[in-house]
């Protein structure tokens, strides 16, 4: 792992809003546990509410850019609000105040930025989700709206959103903090938590919590694997319903 305190900032957000320069981290065993899940939001999403813990976000609210992928990696957050500042003004005077190049430039390869943003203008662009591509980040995920949904889709870089818009965030939002508590969906998400993401939508797992539900999300697969097995072999319905499998 690369020495992230030592790193350049950019600039883009004053030091004194970015709550910290490191994650704290899992243990691989742990991100390579939720990998390994066939079903990956569904066995989490179960596995959370049977530990009682609130946290999966469906794919109608966020929905995936691009079909087919997964990502499970450690959230960098990003807050953005809206900016008090006329839009003409700003644009012609090119105040731009976004700053989630900052969270790429902090990304850890297998980092997944998480966005609590705006809707109907630009969280993500393209060039700033090339960055986050050629970073190694697993994904994105943005409370908000997106533009240049074909630059990620070309890179074959997932990112998982409210919509897409042609309209620049650049004059109308302001990142006013980084890896610090965001709310995405109704969801807190802390820097470091847990976040898997698949076609069906988004699990965000508390960082404490992660290795517990991780072993009740085996169970949970487990017994899925064996079920859905039973039904290939053609066991009569009858006894698929008396049966226990989770």
């Amino acid at each position: 792992m690369s020495d992230t305190r030592s790193r350049t900032l950019t600039g883009k957000v004053p030091r004194e809003r970015i709550v910290m320069l490191e994650l704290p981290r899992l243990e691989a065993s742990v991100l390579d546990g939720y990998r390994a899940l066939v079903d990956l939001t569904g066995t989490v999403s179960d596995a959370m509410d049977a530990l009682g813990i609130v946290g999966t976000v469906p794919a109608f609210v966020l929905q995936p850019m691009l079909a087919g992928k997964r990502a499970v990696g450690q959230a960098l957050t990003v807050r953005n609000v809206e900016k008090k500042q006329q839009i003409f003004r700003a644009a012609s005077e090119k105040v731009n105040l976004m700053g989630e190049s900052e969270a790429h430039n902090l990304a850890e390869a297998g980092d997944i930025v998480v966005i609590e943003g705006l809707l109907g203008c630009s969280n993500l662009g393209g060039q700033s989700a090339t960055i986050g591509h050629r970073q190694g980040e697993a994904a994105v995920i943005v409370d908000g709206s997106i533009r240049d949904p074909d630059a990620s889709r070309e890179l074959g870089f997932p990112v998982w959103c409210r919509g897409v818009t042609p309209i620049t965030g650049k004059w109308r939002l302001e990142t006013v903090e980084i890896n610090g508590p965001v709310s995405v969906c109704g969801v807190q998400v802390r820097a470091g938590d847990l976040v898997c993401a698949d076609d069906a939508g988004v699990c965000f797992v508390p960082r404490e919590h992660a290795a517990a539900i991780l072993d009740e999300a085996r169970r949970i697969d487990a017994g899925d694997t064996l079920r859905k097995g039973e039904i290939e072999r053609g066991v009569d319905v009858s006894t698929l319903m008396t049966r226990k499998y989770k």
